[in-house]
């Protein structure tokens, strides 16, 4: 078992229960899925490009993405229905946890100038996303051998039923979100 998902069950749990008044252990928000999704605009002209950041993707989350393909025909991008437009990964469980300690103890703290991410990323349902400019600060992969820096949307999608549970549940995994 992943060191956070002891934490969890350990501390996170009960410092919940007191907090937000949960009767019920069944009603205390937990993670349920991590998503990275990367778009790629160009893999319509550039077929090489989508093995390129698909290397990045198995490196990054330990497991092989899925192609996601264009739903509408949009004439000015020139873009077709089934055109390869991205990869994303879901991860769930032992991988979950893993990655999410990976990314809050060793990728934002190599972020240069980094005071917290964004509180205001939340959707509504306690849901958090959270955006990179380039796949290069994951400690996984070389600097060298990438082909072009590309975007990276990691979604972190909790049981939660309100931002403010998310928040308290994201803060408690170790979350640093930024002081305002």
């Amino acid at each position: 078992m992943s060191r956070l998902k002891e934490r969890y069950k350990q501390e996170i749990i009960p410092s919940l229960m007191k907090l937000c008044g949960y009767k019920n252990i069944m009603q205390v928000p937990r993670l349920d899925k991590v998503v990275l999704n990367i778009g790629m605009g160009e893999a319509t002209q550039n077929a090489k490009a989508l093995e390129a950041a698909e290397s990045d993707l198995v490196a990054i989350s330990g497991q092989h993405p899925v192609t996601t393909r264009a739903k509408k025909s949009i004439a000015s991008f020139r873009l077709r229905v089934g055109v390869p437009i991205g990869l994303k990964v879901t991860l769930r469980g032992e991988r979950m946890y893993d990655f999410f300690d990976k990314l809050v103890n060793a990728v934002l703290p190599r972020m240069r100038e980094f005071s917290g991410v964004s509180i205001n990323s939340f959707d509504g349902w306690g849901n958090y996303t959270l955006g990179f400019k380039e796949q290069t600060i994951f400690p996984e992969i070389d600097y060298d051998k990438i082909d072009k820096a590309r975007g990276l949307e990691v979604s972190i999608i909790t049981t939660a039923k309100t931002d403010e549970e998310g928040r308290h549940l994201l803060e408690l995994l170790g979350m640093p979100f930024a002081k305002d």
